[in-house]
């Protein structure tokens, strides 16, 4: 029969704590801060970033900007919720740009971490060009140097014309010669 625990965990008997099974995972803690993926937070902040870049954010902040002036100063002064010194709409652009200035210098720090490994891989794969030129340069010294002393077509036909000649040079005339430019004389 098992022995009973006390709240704690602590077994009745002995009073100590029980021992920890190796063999099971440990149930998943508390926590205090809410869990968030920052991969996901990663990706939201670059698409504000992206945005806050562009000249459709400029044209709707314009906007905006326009229309909430235009409101508290045109509009009947019971239905203006900000008057001249604009004091709400100066703390919604600060609020507004304290938390842009963070998003995009996150969305530029993960921009910068992806440059950083591409510039690695091209690197690295620099050097594996690099590597593989010198081998191929050493090859075809290799192949130059052994085809010094292979023969070559050129090399052969000066030989072969020099033998021809040598030989020309041994052999007697021939007994009877046409005279040049009248045909073979075994035609007849």
């Amino acid at each position: 029969m098992p022995a009973e625990r006390d709240r704690e965990g602590r077994n009745d008997i002995t009073g100590r704590a029980p021992r920890i099974r190796l063999d099971q995972p440990l149930a998943p803690r508390r926590r205090l801060l809410p869990e968030y993926d920052p991969e996901a937070f990663g990706r939201m902040s670059e698409r504000i970033a992206r945005f806050l870049g562009t000249g459709r954010f400029i044209v709707w902040m314009t906007v905006t900007i326009i229309a909430w002036v235009g409101w508290n100063v045109f509009a009947p002064t019971h239905l203006r919720f900000d008057q001249y010194p604009f004091i709400f709409l100066t703390l919604a652009l600060s609020l507004q740009a304290s938390y842009a200035a963070p998003l995009i210098l996150l969305a530029q720090n993960r921009q910068d971490d992806r440059d950083r490994v591409n510039l690695e891989q091209d690197r690295a794969q620099n050097e594996r060009s690099i590597s593989d030129t010198e081998y191929l340069s050493r090859e075809v010294a290799a192949l130059r140097i052994g085809l010094g002393e292979v023969a070559t077509r050129d090399w052969i036909r000066s030989e072969l014309e020099d033998l021809v000649r040598q030989l020309d040079d041994r052999l007697p005339p021939p007994l009877h010669s046409a005279p040049p430019g009248r045909g073979d004389p075994h035609e007849d």
